[in-house]
Parts: structure tokens; C-alpha cells; sequence
């Protein structure tokens, strides 16, 4: 297989070469999501005890934050899918802007920092160019906890007066209901002064999941995964031992992956309530499924087009846009797909038209006409989302396709390509040293 993949020329960067129109079939384990183990991670810093993570991915974004919790003090320690955070020498409260600039969730170290030392200067992030996604309410949420926040030369410095430098609870109501800033003001309020309550607050599972892990931690926080969060400050919290949830936004991508393709597949572990949304579209697209309580099984039908719309949990999620679209565009009919959380989340559009999408872009709703089946052609993810829907549109084209952008598709899915050849995809993966004939 390797052989018969190896037609690309080598190019300056690394990519996917992906034979189209195999089925898929068999199980892929989900691994522990992204977007929870980072935010977790931070979280160690609220206390002197050990926390050990489990089921933690093995991901570039996971490194980077790595990287920058060891750069203030966090003594690390990683293996067999675990990481060991020991944060009793914090010392240092502003990260360097060359660990934080490509790593958006580098900016929740501001809230455990706040409580856990009264001080926090943090640069503002990067990471992938989807949208502006401000962090103005992240700041309006600690200045209402007492913190005094100023943004300088792309530096946020914030600190909280007083003898005792710690926060005070308050009410925090937010513009829109943010999973970032549901995040941080979560964090700075369980080591603050009183009772602190979140309105409007993000319901997604990744809060309710750090909910949990606080909680285990001692500290008291009822109400995440509804609109009000209520949380008791305590003077201090203990280490624990905690296991990430399971990365939904994976298990809906290899979901696309075998309903693109029309292949019964099966993914575990899971929580089905986490994809309510994506399997209802998934069913009203002509999908069926057996699904239990660790794993779900899709078993595509004859496939048709439907209208998403992203939304907040439990809505449909922005991060599996860009996935679907691909499944989409090889439906029978028409779909119109809107995106509602991020301004520049239609990237992929121009790819999926290079490999023969009948698309139409209008601003950020995109018309799709469903086509018979795509044809290969060398394309680039150009964000995380998009890099997977690339390699979704690659699997059910004709021909092989050279797909780039893997520094993206690093960020969010481990080992994407070993999984998917392990229930009969064929991809190969080439770098600039390896030569190909």
C-alpha cells in the first residue's frame, strides 16, 4: 500500500497522501479531548498537590502546554497517556510570548494564576485563524471578581489588590455564553472570597468536565452544563487523580469519516450525549445507528442533504462544520450549511472546490449541491477543522490526494491517520526527509 502511495514528488512540507473510495470498517478508540485535557492542565496551577491526568492525548497543542507550565515552575511528568502536574514551586507568573503565540488556551493560565497568586501577565495568544474570538470577556469577568486588568502592547497584566490578594465573588453575567470565559471566571472564582454566580454561562462538555475536576479537587461548584454556574470560594484545594472525557469533536470526525465513505464503523469510547445534535443531522442525512452506552455504531443509509446551523452546546457545534460540509457535498440534493460562532470558519469552501464541491459562499452560509463523488487533487487544510475535512473529502474521492496543513491537524487528533488505516483507509504520511519515487 505504501508503494502504490508514494506517487507525490517530495514537496517542502509534510503531508497526507490519501487513496480515495476505500470502506472503512471495524472500531476506532476515541481519545480523551483536546479541549478539556488544556484547560485542565492550567487548572493544576490552582494547587500545591499533585494532579495526574489520564486519557490525556498526544497532541502538539498538549505539548505547547506543557512547554509553558513548565517555563513557570510546574514540575511535569508524562507517559502512558497520563500527565503528572506538581505546581508547589509556581514561581513565575507571565509566560513568554514565543511559548503563548501559537497556543490560543495558553490564555487560561490567567484565571489559576490570579487565584492562586494575586498576579497573572499573560501575552495574548494565537492559534488558528477562525475569527477574533476576543478575550474582552474573559477580562470583564475577573475585573467583576476585583482583579485590576490592563491590555498593553498585546500583554494582559492583571492583578488583584489588597493584603490578602485575593478575589472577591461576584455576578457575572455574560454577553454570550463563552466557553473560554465560563472557563476563566470558573477558575478564579473557586479560590475567591465568597459566592460567585455565571449567567448566560457555556453549557459545552468541557466545562462540565472541569466543573468535575475542580469539585474532586474540593472546591464547590454547582450547575455546570446549564446557563447558571454557582460556585462557593474555599481557602485552598488538594491534588486528585482524574480522567479526561472523551473527545467528542474526534468521535463526530470519524462518524463523517465512515458516513462519507458509506461504511458501517464504530466508535468507543464515547458519550453519546455529547453528539446529540450531529447524530440527529446525521440521522435526518439517512444515517442509522446502534448505540450503547460506551460506543456508537453508524450504519449509513442512502445518504441526502440537510441544513445545519452552528451553535452553542447543545447546538450544532462550530467544530464539526467544516466536517460535515465535506459529508455534504457528496449528498444527494441540497444543503445549506451557516456558521454562527466564527467569522472565518468557511476557509475549506475553496478546497472542497478544487476536489469538484458544487458550493456557493455566501459570507458564512454556504449552498451545497450535492455531487455524485469527488475527484482527488492536492489540497490544504488551513485550520484544524478544515485540515480534517480535508482529509474526509480525500477519502471518498476518486484518485489520491495530497493534503496539507498537518501542522493543523496535529493540534486536535492523534494519530489521525494510523486510526483510520486501521479500519481500511490508505494514507501514508511523508516529511521533507523522506524521499519518493
Amino acid at each position: 500500500m505504501q508503494n502504490e502511495l508514494q506517487l507525490f514528488t517530495e514537496g517542502l512540507n509534510p503531508r497526507l497522501q490519501v487513496k480515495g473510495t476505500s470502506r472503512l470498517s471495524g472500531e476506532v478508540k476515541i481519545s480523551g479531548a483536546k479541549n478539556s485535557a488544556l484547560v485542565l492542565m492550567t487548572a493544576s496551577l490552582l494547587t500545591e498537590g499533585k494532579v495526574r491526568l489520564n486519557n490525556v492525548p498526544e497532541l502538539t497543542d498538549i505539548k505547547g502546554m506543557a512547554n509553558i507550565l513548565l517555563s513557570m515552575g510546574v514540575e511535569l511528568k508524562t507517559g502512558n497517556g497520563s500527565v503528572e502536574l506538581q505546581s508547589d514551586n509556581l514561581h513565575y507568573f507571565e509566560p513568554s510570548y514565543e511559548l503563548v503565540n501559537c497556543l490560543r488556551a495558553s490564555f487560561f493560565c490567567i484565571g489559576p494564576l490570579l487565584g492562586r497568586l494575586g498576579k497573572a501577565r499573560i501575552p495574548l495568544p494565537g492559534g488558528c485563524r477562525i475569527g477574533a474570538r476576543p478575550v474582552s470577556e474573559h477580562i470583564r469577568g475577573l475585573k467583576a471578581l476585583g482583579a485590576v486588568v490592563s491590555v498593553e502592547h498585546g500583554v494582559v497584566t492583571a492583578s488583584v489588590p489588597g493584603i490578602d490578594r485575593r478575589l472577591k465573588g461576584a455576578s457575572v453575567v455574560l454577553d454570550c455564553p463563552s466557553v473560554g470565559a465560563t472557563e476563566t471566571v470558573l477558575m478564579a472564582a473557586v479560590l475567591a472570597e465568597g459566592r460567585t454566580i455565571i449567567e448566560n454561562a457555556a453549557q459545552e462538555p468541557e466545562v462540565q468536565d472541569l466543573a468535575n475536576m475542580l469539585n474532586l479537587m474540593g472546591a464547590s461548584v454547582r450547575g455546570a452544563g446549564g446557563p447558571t454556574i454557582t460556585i462557593d470560594g474555599v481557602p485552598h484545594l488538594h491534588g486528585c487523580d482524574y480522567t479526561v472525557i472523551p473527545d467528542r469533536i474526534e468521535a463526530g470526525t470519524f462518524l463523517l469519516a465512515a458516513a462519507i465513505t458509506r461504511s458501517s464503523l464504530r466508535v468507543a469510547p464515547v458519550i453519546p450525549e455529547h453528539l446529540s445534535a450531529v447524530l440527529q443531522k446525521l440521522r435526518d442525512a439517512g444515517c442509522n445507528f446502534e448505540i450503547d452506552k460506551e460506543g456508537i455504531t453508524i450504519i449509513p443509509g442512502e445518504i441526502k442533504g440537510v441544513d445545519i446551523t452552528t451553535q452553542p452546546f447543545p447546538g450544532f457545534p462550530t467544530d464539526l462544520q467544516a466536517p460535515f460540509m465535506a459529508f455534504l457535498a457528496t449528498a444527494k440534493g441540497t444543503s445549506v450549511v451557516t456558521e454562527k460562532i466564527y467569522e472565518n470558519r468557511m476557509q475549506h469552501v475553496a478546497e472542497l472546490q478544487r476536489m469538484g464541491a458544487a458550493i456557493r459562499l455566501q459570507g458564512n452560509t454556504a449552498v451545497i449541491e450535492g455531487v455524485p463523488q469527488l475527484s482527488a487533487a492536492p489540497v490544504t487544510g488551513g485550520d484544524l477543522r478544515a485540515a480534517a475535512a480535508m482529509v474526509l473529502a480525500s477519502l471518498s474521492a476518486r484518485g489520491i490526494s495530497h493534503v496539507e496543513g498537518l501542522n493543523h491537524l496535529d493540534r486536535g487528533y492523534e494519530c489521525i491517520e494510523a486510526k483510520l488505516n486501521s479500519v481500511g483507509a490508505q494514507i501514508f504520511r511523508h516529511s521533507d526527509k523522506h524521499s519518493l519515487a
